[in-house]
């Protein structure tokens, strides 16, 4: 499929469903590979991995990735933005739940749906729409105030809720940034490929620069959690969400993430016995409503 489609299809619900659900349990991933992997090595080790199979994967299929065709100033861009985005969740995730952390940088929708009218006048939400973004925040604005109150995740919970939010700003950006620039037309591995191979080295970087080393040992379960981000979340996910952004309407899908969550708190609960705070759950109630309100017809 070439054209851009004005709604969502049933293969692209059938994408956006399974992206979901790898997103909510790749929080969750991070969280257990974090008792081995310090997290500017984690995000670095994750990207470079991820980079390697794009290239791969765009070898076997004769798709052309190193071709001037404008792309490198949105390319250059977009890879910076992805980097800051996972440095802040991975170092976050020291501080605060995968649970927490799922909820909050699923504001991203809000960015991309405030920022979308200055790409394509065609996105512009309606009123209803932004009840429902009014709504969602409200409800994680509630959640975010607990880390300052009675935080369930340790005294410095409300720096890595903090980092959830600013992460989310970034991946807002990152989508615009994407639509807005030459990436727009560019082929999917293209553009995942500026943000993997930019964000390792600039993750890589980072490591040392936060005096972080190698760890002496790695249990399986660790690697196992490494792996899965790296090939499954990172390259197949990241491959299948490019797509989407390229052929769909940016705000309405990236509205339709906003299922992550729940697949976040449910993972966080089950593998990480992590708590479901009442502000929490309000939280991911006002979430739900507020993308059943921003996908209205």
């Amino acid at each position: 499929m070439t054209e851009r489609r004005s709604t969502l299809d049933g293969l692209a619900v059938s994408l956006l469903l399974t992206c979901c659900v790898l997103w909510g349990l790749n929080q969750v991933a991070t969280k257990v590979a974090l008792a081995d992997f310090p997290p500017f090595t984690q995000a670095a080790l994750r990207s470079a991995g991820a980079a390697l199979l794009v290239l791969a994967w765009a070898r076997l299929r004769g798709i052309a990735l190193f071709t001037r065709d404008g792309t490198l100033p949105g390319g250059l861009l977009a890879g910076a933005l992805f980097a800051l985005e996972f440095g802040l969740i991975f170092f976050g995730l020291q501080f605060t739940t995968a649970s927490r952390m799922v909820v909050f940088i699923y504001l991203a929708p809000f960015v991309v749906a405030l920022g979308m009218p200055f790409v394509a006048r065609s996105e512009k939400l309606k009123p209803v729409q932004f009840v429902g973004l009014a709504v969602a925040f409200g409800g994680v604005a509630a959640a975010f105030a607990e880390g300052f109150g009675q935080p369930s995740a340790g005294e410095r919970q409300w720096l890595g809720d903090a980092c959830g939010v600013g992460a989310a700003l970034v991946w807002g950006a990152t989508t615009l940034s994407i639509r807005s620039t030459r990436l727009a037309g560019a082929a999917p591995e293209k553009t995942l490929l500026y943000q993997l191979g930019l964000s390792a080295l600039l993750l890589g970087m980072a490591a040392p620069v936060a005096h972080e080393t190698w760890p002496q040992q790695v249990a399986a379960l660790s690697w196992g959690a490494l792996l899965f981000q790296t090939v499954i979340v990172t390259f197949a996910s990241y491959l299948a969400w490019f797509w989407l952004v390229r052929h769909y309407p940016a705000t309405r899908i990236a509205s339709f993430t906003l299922l992550t969550p729940i697949s976040g708190l449910v993972a966080g609960a089950l593998v990480l016995n992590e708590p479901l705070t009442p502000r929490l759950l309000l939280a991911l109630a006002t979430v739900v409503l507020g993308l059943v309100l921003v996908n209205r017809r």
